[in-house]
């Protein structure tokens, strides 16, 4: 493992045990357990496994792309600095991601594959990590395919991926955190909390990651109170999901191939909350 690549990951790693610490200290949502149900399915298969599994196919499809187009020789980016290379991946890519969100909490075909990441019903640091790999594949392919078909250096993709997860974490984490007025600008707990959220106000809401301005330029922000009103259930709607939603890794990545909600197996996440299937959050 290459020196910036250690580092990377060594800052992840500090990262994931500070949330794991200010959850306990100071909790968004008091009482959820340190090991939810599912945790080891999300910290091994998901977090690890899947990961690595996918970054290797991720890899191939990119240098097929690079060897048949030639870009990357072109290094149209390769001269800017290494923190504008960054700053312009990390915005541009956010962008793609808010609108992508949207599309898949809108069409039907897409929350198929979108559905695992929120029948996660007691949201922390972790749960951000569980995604249907056809997701991660769309996603990470479009995340660092430009970033080496444009040239850019080799350390933006580490250091960009070591953004993104820790910013995934940071979101998704059950930490009491206020930005203040911040939370117009960049995205953190006390919006995408509620997008996860089992209150039909907040459906169809607060799609951004990291920067929350993509929600109130497009009017689609949620911030009652701002930020005195919490969320307190989370997950998939029992309505919708009869059956509610299998807890198995393999099991939820065929689920999204079923013929019809409710009629998937495997053992059942405990305790879902109402979502939606096509428009909740």
């Amino acid at each position: 493992m290459r020196p910036l690549e250690l580092a990377t990951f060594a800052a992840v790693a500090a990262a994931g045990a500070l949330f794991v610490l200010l959850e306990r200290r100071f909790p968004y949502n008091p009482g959820q357990p340190a090991l939810r149900r599912g945790f080891w399915i999300d910290f091994v298969l998901y977090c690890f496994v899947q990961s690595y599994v996918l970054g290797l196919v991720i890899g191939r499809l990119i240098q097929a792309l690079d060897a048949r187009t030639g870009l990357s020789r072109l290094h149209l980016v390769g001269s800017w600095p290494i923190l504008a290379q960054l700053a312009f991946f990390l915005v541009v890519h956010d962008l793609y991601i808010y609108l992508f969100h949207r599309l898949q909490h809108g069409w039907p075909v897409l929350w198929r594959v979108h559905e695992a990441h929120h029948s996660v019903p007691q949201v922390d640091w972790l749960s951000g990590v569980r995604s249907h790999a056809l997701e991660i594949l769309v996603n990470q392919t479009v995340e660092f395919a430009p970033i080496v078909l444009l040239g850019a250096a080799p350390q933006v993709a580490v250091l960009k991926g070591a953004v993104s997860a820790i910013w995934g974490m940071f979101i998704h984490s059950n930490v009491d955190v206020r930005l203040g007025r911040l939370q117009y600008l960049v995205n953190g707990p006390e919006m995408h909390r509620w997008h996860h959220a089992d209150d039909p106000a907040a459906y169809g809401r607060n799609f951004a990651t990291k920067l929350a301005v993509w929600d109130w330029m497009f009017g689609t922000a949620y911030f009652p109170d701002r930020g005195r009103r919490k969320a307190y259930r989370y997950g998939l709607s029992y309505v919708e999901y009869p059956e509610r939603f299998p807890l198995d890794y393999l099991v939820q990545q065929a689920y999204a191939f079923r013929r019809s909600l409710g009629s998937g197996g495997g053992e059942p996440e405990a305790e879902a909350g109402p979502g939606s299937g096509t428009g909740a959050a």
